[in-house]
């Protein structure tokens, strides 16, 4: 039980980090090049540094970036797990539909084959 309330815990963490506008702009600046530094993402969002800082520390929390200290500068990286894990749990029964759907298929055309 402990481990389902988690995971709910996190991914409804994923769902409000992406409920913002901005966060979803960082994140697809991270996936265009990762590893961006705050000063470079607060250019591209045209925000201070102090409003970027707030919405990572979101991400963050989200696990949805991942911060690396090189130096004085820190890195930041987009890591995809959460929000496949979401779409996994959205997902994963119309791909079973699916996966059954190709085998009868191509169980019938074996069949068609045989006969001809």
């Amino acid at each position: 039980m402990f481990c389902m309330k988690r995971t709910a815990d996190n991914q409804s963490s994923v769902f409000k980090a992406l409920a913002d506008e901005s966060r979803r702009h960082l994140l697809d600046k991270l996936r265009q090049q990762d590893g961006l530094t705050l000063s470079v993402l607060s250019r591209e969002l045209e925000m201070s540094r102090q409003a970027v800082t707030k919405h990572l520390l979101i991400l963050e929390a989200a696990n949805l970036v991942v911060p690396v200290q090189r130096g004085r500068n820190k890195h930041h990286y987009l890591n995809p797990v959460p929000l496949l894990q979401i779409v996994d749990r959205w997902t994963s029964r119309f791909r079973q539909l699916q996966a059954g759907v190709l085998i009868d298929l191509k169980k019938q055309l074996e069949v068609n084959n045989e006969k001809q």
